[in-house]
């Protein structure tokens, strides 16, 4: 922005000679006043004029350089001088406050920005003007969705017709189950230029979750642990009673004993690992993982049983930039898919293993990365295909047992596959194995 220029010495002569320059000229014209004395008038009121409109205009732009912050001297005109320190005065004191309005302005943003609860800034049309970090985070591309929500709308038209701050409690069920609470407060109309509001969003999914886990938990605790339980207290009571003398049926005895209780222990893991997920299922991961290292580790991990089975394992690895998730959540995914396929293939069998990047059908548009295992087992029947991923859902109850299953495996893929916005997909035919295969965005 360029600084203005004070106007020169010939147009602030104008100024002062104008009017009594003119009236002699009258007078001179009428007969009033004679010429020659009027012309040496004249000559000294130019070179008054003339001195007056230099210091004028130097103090002027000495009075400009204050109010600029520049260095110069005083002005020397007295009521120029004292104007000159009472605009630098307030300008200092403008200054400050402006100052001070800037870091309120600046703190206020910090706030708002670190508040730990989403929180966002609508017009009436429900466009989003601004948003937090905990916004950005805990809605990410979902937050088209949550604001056409219809009771969310709603809550938005009642505040800015009523002007008083509006509730609303929302649920979703996809991409994975939320509940959250928001509140809409409507915004001073007259400080901007359209009608807008601000929405708290207050999620409650992780409070509801454990309610349901304690509930879930007890029930599916004293379900599952009921048989193994009281196989363990018969066996006991055979022990204290005609197996007391009996060394060979004591030997088979605890070693039954042994598994039951491994197969409690097995139960109790996987509950409070489920329990657990579920309760971080609606928070995206903020890692990334490398697949092809973390294939490789569980493999070597498999190994001794891979070989106890002589199973032959086909590998598939694309090289592939590492992905967004949690590494820990997706070992275990891959663990408990291996687990199955070795558990439920044939002995001297084939498991694959593949990781392929994709994009478009049949899987979603956007880029993403399909991790399958399959195995050339018995396979699934079709009718129990959708309920494979309920918890304890069996398709041959005596088989899983007897392999260590306990009916969890496949519930906690779906939970980790969900908090990773991803999809699962099972497809088996009997006799010719199953295929289980993840997609995971990239």
């Amino acid at each position: 922005m360029s600084e203005p220029k004070v106007p020169g010495i010939g147009r602030w002569m104008v100024l002062i000679l104008a009017v009594p320059l003119i009236g002699q000229i009258i007078m001179v014209m009428a007969g009033t006043a004679r010429g020659d004395s009027t012309l040496v008038l004249m000559g000294i009121e130019i070179l008054v004029a003339f001195l007056a409109a230099f210091l004028w205009r130097q103090d002027l732009e000495r009075l400009q350089r204050i109010l600029l912050g520049l260095p110069t001297d005083p002005p020397r005109l007295p009521e120029i001088d004292r104007l000159g320190s009472y605009l630098g005065q307030s300008k200092g004191e403008a200054q400050g406050r402006v100052a001070e309005l800037d870091a309120a302005l600046r703190a206020e943003r910090s706030i708002i920005e670190h508040l730990p609860e989403p929180l966002l800034l609508v017009n009436a049309e429900g466009g989003v003007q601004r948003l937090n970090e905990a916004a950005r985070q805990s809605l990410g591309e979902d937050t088209a969705a949550v604001l056409r929500h219809p009771l969310l709308r709603g809550a938005i038209d009642r505040a800015l017709t009523s002007g008083e701050p509006q509730a609303a409690d929302l649920l979703f069920a996809a991409p994975v189950p939320r509940e959250l609470h928001a509140t809409v407060t409507p915004l001073v109309s007259g400080l901007f230029a359209e009608s807008l509001a601000t929405i708290l969003l207050v999620d409650h999914t992780r409070e509801r979750a454990v309610e349901r886990m304690r509930a879930d938990f007890v029930a599916n605790a004293s379900h599952e642990l009921r048989t193994p339980l009281a196989s363990l207290m018969g066996f006991v009571e055979t022990l204290q009673g005609p197996a007391r003398d009996d060394p060979q049926a004591q030997e088979r005895f605890l070693e039954i004993m042994a598994q039951q209780a491994a197969r409690m222990n097995r139960l109790i893991d996987d509950l409070l690992s489920l329990s657990r997920i579920e309760l971080s299922e609606h928070q995206s991961p903020q890692g990334r993982i490398d697949l092809t290292q973390l294939v490789q580790r569980t493999i070597a991990g498999f190994e001794p049983r891979i070989r106890e089975r002589c199973v032959t394992l086909d590998l598939e690895l694309a090289d592939l930039p590492p992905v967004p998730g949690d590494v820990d959540q997706m070992a275990q995914v891959l663990n408990n898919l291996l687990d199955n396929a070795l558990k439920y293939g044939r002995e001297n069998g084939r498991v694959t293993l593949s990781i392929v990047p994709v994009e478009g059908a049949p899987w979603p548009a956007r880029p993403g990365v399909v991790l399958a295992v399959g195995d050339d087992g018995a396979g699934i029947p079709r009718a129990h295909l959708p309920r494979l991923t309920e918890r304890f859902y069996r398709v041959d109850k005596g088989r899983s047992r007897a392999v260590g299953g306990t009916g969890l495996g496949l519930a906690i893929v779906k939970h980790i596959v969900n908090r990773h916005r991803g999809q699962l997909v099972i497809t088996s035919e009997e006799g010719q194995g199953s295929r289980f295969s993840i997609w995971l965005p990239r």
